[in-house]
């Protein structure tokens, strides 16, 4: 111990000072002033509802993507103290005091700051020079468009980091590989890979474009190691159950971590609920679950019944049903049968109940013990009000001539005889002996006497006419047309009916049930519904001012104004560094044609450049253009509504590129020392012009200082940029 003492503990640090240079530089970029302005900044009037939710705990869904984006908005609110408060209904609206503006755009900032370094690393990586790598940070640091993303509440920063990290990750592991095999530091950057390949798809979709493109590398570089006679199967079976586990399984693993910790931070019933399952909203706190705690379980004959079609869109709606019949002659000379209107009604009425009747008997109670529905079984629906049994027959619907009309039959003593048996199904029943279940079963009703499916027709045109109060129309569809949510029913409302005589009934049907059976839904059926609903869920798509295609990115023919001060004329837009932007799509041209040079002169068997050098080419290609290319050309097959922010992931990947190609031609094509001297200096003057744009679209980047009319005329480089000119 004492030998210990005699001789100092010497800790030695290598500090990369270019990394730490850009580090800071980045921070000061994107959070100087980052509390400005203090009002809501385009899309901050979307995401900011999103964090108000998660600060009351209550459910909402969001069919643009996955929640880890939003959590972590929301976690930004939560150290900044916010209680949620704010009516996030209007940009350019002014934050009151309860709202912590630094804090809740400081993620998306210290994301963007962090992309700075990531890049120089990336090209480190790439096993280009510190020069290169250097000014691959500087274009990401200086592009004026990444700064104004990740200077406020949204996500594209966010997306952009973790494909960053996902991206060195996976080349740091890549170039370990060579000298260490199941090392420490080999585990953490595969593992690294696949955690924040996971986290990028979490924050948006477009980052799965990200994490196919580096399971395709990660597929060749194994197939590579598959030929290598120097690995045993053993050797070669462990790398791929380690990359399986790194690559695959971690990543779902965590996808569904993000899902759990969202569906149980939000317990709490929410405007979002009706687009749900009955099961799903009556697993929430308040809403459907006041309404639904303590209902009968399984359906008996004599049951009391509310049926809500399973669809649930664009609108949930009830079975219903109302004293009122269907004109004899419709608009457009076709007849009816005059009987009662049968609809689906987008709101809770007492019209809504139904009784299941046993056909063999008169009782419209539960007897005792109660005999339970089961699948296959044959049942009438009686109107809970009306009395009147859920009939259909070979009469054309009012808005569907092809499909037959379904009423509560009324008997005229004419040659029309009651058509009303309906054989029970239930849809996503376990066995042919499943009994009706409320809320968890999901039951077709198939009409005994002509095979036609109870459908809610109304979701696929328009509503009934003033007749039929607008509601939404329900059919007799014939099965052979194919199956559809719209004809799936379930059991919302439920209780025991005990009243036979009809008075009583009516008192019983406005009364609340009081029995007391739990219906909570497995993670994974929640899970499982609410990943669909966010998948083909779609709002209404309409123009917006800034919408744009996928070929104005290319060459920035749009901006989009994120925000304008009402007095002083201060504005923030969208807008790129015209120089980074032209560079970049220069360099894909150039690195295309060179390769597309060096492939023909090399099957010639002609090696213009040494094999080393091509290697490291083809290998900055695959992660720069193919980065590019995932994350651009999949919107050419998108049908929404696209902006310029969407262009950016791939921006990013272009714009590494480019001290690539620089790189490349003054290593391999200026040969002399004085075309050398030639093309470095083209190439600090070429620098120096991307810094003066960047300097001179600061007051739009940032919002100050404020500029006069005039200034910002002078701005307006390409007419298809709106720039934004008060009246005085």
């Amino acid at each position: 111990m004492l030998r210990c003492l005699k001789n100092p503990i010497v800790v030695t640090v290598e500090i990369n000072m270019n990394l730490v240079a850009l580090t800071v530089i980045g921070l000061i970029s994107r959070l100087w002033g980052l509390s400005y302005p203090r009002a809501v900044v385009f899309d901050e009037v979307y995401y900011g509802q999103f964090v108000s939710l998660y600060m009351k705990r209550i459910f909402f869904v969001d069919d643009s993507g996955p929640p880890f984006g939003h959590m972590l908005l929301a976690l930004g609110g939560y150290l900044g103290g916010f209680d949620g408060n704010f009516l996030w209904n209007r940009i350019g609206a002014e934050y009151s005091m309860n709202v912590p503006v630094w804090s809740l755009r400081l993620l998306p900032a210290l994301a963007g700051a962090l992309c700075v370094p990531l890049a120089y690393q990336i090209l480190i990586e790439l096993q280009f020079s510190h020069c290169a790598a250097l000014g691959a940070a500087l274009l990401i640091l200086l592009e004026n468009s990444l700064i104004t993303q990740s200077r406020f509440m949204l996500l594209e920063s966010i997306l952009i980091f973790f494909i960053l990290l996902a991206v060195l990750s996976y080349l740091k592991f890549y170039n370990l590989q060579r000298d260490s095999f199941f090392s420490g530091s080999w585990w953490f950057w595969l593992l690294l890979t696949g955690v924040a390949c996971s986290c990028a798809v979490g924050v948006k979709y477009m980052g799965l474009f990200t994490y196919m493109l580096l399971l395709t590398i990660a597929g060749v570089h194994f197939w590579h190691m598959i030929g290598d006679r120097n690995l045993s199967n053993v050797s070669l079976m462990c790398h791929f159950l380690a990359r399986g586990l790194a690559l695959v399984i971690i990543p779902v693993a965590m996808y569904l971590s993000f899902f759990y910790v969202h569906l149980t931070f939000l317990y709490r019933s929410g405007p979002h609920d009706q687009i749900m399952t009955s099961a799903f909203q009556a697993s929430l706190e308040g809403g459907l679950a006041r309404i639904t705690q303590g209902q009968p379980l399984e359906v008996a004959y004599g049951s009391q019944i509310t049926l809500r079609n399973v669809l649930g869109k664009p609108v949930q709606c009830w079975l219903h049903s109302h004293t009122n019949t269907y004109p004899i002659r419709y608009e457009n000379g076709r007849g009816s049968s005059h009987q009662q209107q049968v609809t689906c009604y987008p709101f809770k009425d007492v019209n809504n109940w139904w009784i299941v009747k046993d056909p063999g008997t008169q009782q419209l109670v539960v007897s005792n013990p109660p005999r339970p529905v089961r699948h296959g079984h044959i049942v009438q629906l009686v109107h809970g009000i009306t009395t009147r049994y859920l009939n259909t027959h070979d009469v054309a619907a009012p808005l569907s001539p092809h499909s037959q009309e379904v009423s509560c039959y009324i008997d005229y003593n004419i040659s029309m005889p009651a058509q009303n048996l309906w054989r029970v199904e239930i849809v996503n029943r376990e066995s042919d002996t499943d009994v009706w279940k409320t809320i968890l079963s999901e039951v077709r009703f198939v009409h005994v006497n002509t095979s036609a499916v109870l459908k809610a027709s109304g979701f696929f045109g328009a509503s009934l006419p003033e007749w039929g109060y607008r509601q939404l129309e329900v059919v007799g569809e014939k099965l052979s047309k194919g199956y559809h949510q719209s004809m799936v029913w379930n059991v919302e409302e439920h209780r025991y009916g005990k009243s036979q005589e009809q008075k009583e009934r009516e008192v019983e049907l406005h009364s609340p049930t009081q029995m007391d059976i739990s219906k909570n839904l497995s993670f994974m059926a929640k899970f499982t519904e609410l990943q669909w609903k966010i998948l083909t869920l779609k709002n209404e798509d309409t123009e917006h001012k800034y919408s744009s295609s996928a070929l104005d990115w290319i060459t920035m023919d749009t901006n989009i104004a994120y925000w304008l001060h009402p007095t002083s004329g201060a504005q923030i837009h969208l807008l790129g560094n015209v120089v980074t932007w032209a560079s970049a799509n220069v360099a894909a041209l150039v690195y295309t044609c060179l390769s597309l040079w060096y492939l023909i002169r090399r099957r010639r068997k002609i090696y213009d450049i040494p094999e080393d050098a091509w290697q490291l080419w083809v290998s900055a290609g695959g992660i720069c253009v193919g980065g590019w290319a995932v994350n651009y050309l999949p919107f050419f097959l998108m049908e929404k509504t696209l902006f310029l922010y969407h262009y950016l992931p791939a921006l990013t990947f272009q714009i590494l590129l480019i001290p690539i190609v620089l790189q490349h031609l003054g290593n391999h094509l200026c040969r002399s020392l004085l075309l050398k001297s030639m093309f470095s200096a083209l190439v600090v003057a070429w620098f120096s012009s991307v810094y003066l744009v960047y300097r001179t679209f600061s007051p739009v980047t940032y919002g100050e200082p404020s500029l006069s009319v005039t200034e910002l005329k002078d701005l307006r480089w390409k007419d298809s940029w709106n720039i934004l000119i008060q009246k005085q």
